[in-house]
């Protein structure tokens, strides 16, 4: 089977070259980490010299998402397993710019993910040298669980989960991916649904468990002091702060034309857009200034004293700017995108509201939205009469701030579950 999926893979390359040839041209972020994704230009085992006989515990995370969701457990384990390098592995080069902001003086290395075929991976397990891989909700590559599984290396899936959408595609395809799944030692997953999801398309069921989501372990909350430093810069303490967080295309618009309605009735709003990707940023930087607002960069320290709309253009800032808010606009909920992580707000008491698209998420809006801790509209109208509620209305405020803060305190333990499990094979 490996066989006959690495050749597909070369003659699909060789089918599609001329495209990826294109794309690397005009897109860099497509080739970015081309040569250690290819297999060359790895870092040996050695890291740094002190350490060049130690094995590594390899965390696989795509981009940014899976980045944020395993940053607990990644200082924890440096932690508890402090004999180990830490190697951290991304697909997309805004999943390495955030790995490199939150982890810098953490992981030994951070680098990319190989492309799956055998030469790529064997060099890259050759270099990074893993006494167990460690990957973030559900990545499955087919050669690279297979090379993994041959060389005896624990393979350990953390945080899974499988979207709706995902598993009607896996299970087309069961009769391939229960020969992979097959690979992996130990396969943790969110929750029960996401569970039998990964069983009904060929996981070895005594091989799953339910570990919760990591997501409610959050370990990089500011403290009050940092807060105020944050607010202080910002010069926000005055302001009624609305944040959009994680927008794509097409919600910028909404967001903008809802605090355009808002502003001439609430005259101290002001506002933090933070695109998902940044390539968009001089985009929604024209959509801001075509509305004759006055608008800062949060890259040139701009404050909101003479500023009403400031844009997030920096990487890895977007989870603590929420700590500075009244109200949150979580994206990707109106692009079909599947929403965001809506904890990185509600673990400051900041009031969510979202679109209905909060597939990836689901589970995670349906406990806070029974507890009142956020709230999903399903246009742009509903959207500003939510908004407007949440800042005229103080005492609904308090209470949706209050619930929010609660179901932390309901839901954690993924983290000291996962840690546990991995003791097994460290």
């Amino acid at each position: 089977m490996y066989i006959f999926y690495n050749i597909a893979v070369i003659l699909l390359s060789i089918l599609l070259s001329p495209v990826i040839l294109v794309a690397f041209l005009i897109k860099p972020k497509f080739r970015a980490g081309f040569w250690q994704k290819i297999g060359f230009r790895l870092p040996r085992r050695g890291f740094a010299s002190p350490r060049n006989d130690r094995k590594s515990i390899w965390f696989h995370t795509v981009s940014v998402g899976e980045v944020n969701a395993v940053e607990s457990l990644v200082k924890k384990v440096k932690i508890e397993f402090p004999d180990y390098n830490i190697v951290i592995t991304t697909v997309t080069k805004t999943g390495q710019q955030v790995a490199h902001n939150k982890f810098k003086n953490i992981a030994d290395i951070i680098t990319y993910f190989p492309y799956d075929n055998k030469f790529s991976v064997d060099a890259a397990i050759k270099a990074l040298s893993p006494k167990i891989v460690v990957i973030a909700e559900t990545e499955i590559w087919p050669v690279f669980c297979h090379e993994v599984n041959q060389k005896n290396i624990p393979l350990v899936l953390v945080n899974g989960r499988i979207s709706p959408n995902s598993y009607k595609g896996y299970k087309k395809f069961k009769f391939f991916f229960e020969k992979v799944l097959k690979n992996f030692s130990l396969i943790l997953m969110q929750t029960e649904d996401d569970k039998n999801r990964i069983v009904d398309i060929g996981a070895v069921c005594e091989k799953v468990e339910i570990m919760g989501n990591l997501k409610f372990d959050i370990t990089n909350v500011l403290d009050h002091h940092e807060i105020k430093e944050l607010k202080h810069s910002l010069k926000s303490r005055d302001y009624k702060v609305l944040i959009a967080g994680s927008t794509h295309k097409g919600e910028d618009e909404l967001i903008i034309n809802t605090y355009k309605r808002l502003k001439i009735e609430i005259n101290d709003l002001k506002l933090i857009i933070a695109p998902r990707h940044p390539e968009r940023n001089d985009q929604v930087l024209k959509l801001i200034c075509a509305t004759g607002f006055k608008i800062g960069l949060r890259s040139k320290n701009s404050h909101f004293k003479n500023t009403d709309i400031i844009l997030l253009d920096t990487m890895g800032e977007l989870s603590k700017l929420y700590s500075v808010a009244k109200v949150a606009f979580i994206g990707g909920s109106f692009s079909g995108t599947g929403g965001h992580n809506p904890l990185e707000a509600a673990i400051y008491g900041v009031p969510v509201i979202s679109g209905a698209d909060v597939f990836n998420f689901k589970d995670i809006y349906k406990f806070m939205i029974e507890n009142q801790a956020a709230f999903i509209v399903n246009n742009e109208n509903q959207l500003s009469i939510q908004i407007r509620e949440l800042f005229k209305n103080k005492e609904k405020h308090s209470q949706v701030s209050e619930a929010c803060l609660s179901i932390f305190e309901k839901n954690k333990g993924a983290l000291d579950f996962a840690i546990d499990r991995l003791k097994n094979y460290l």
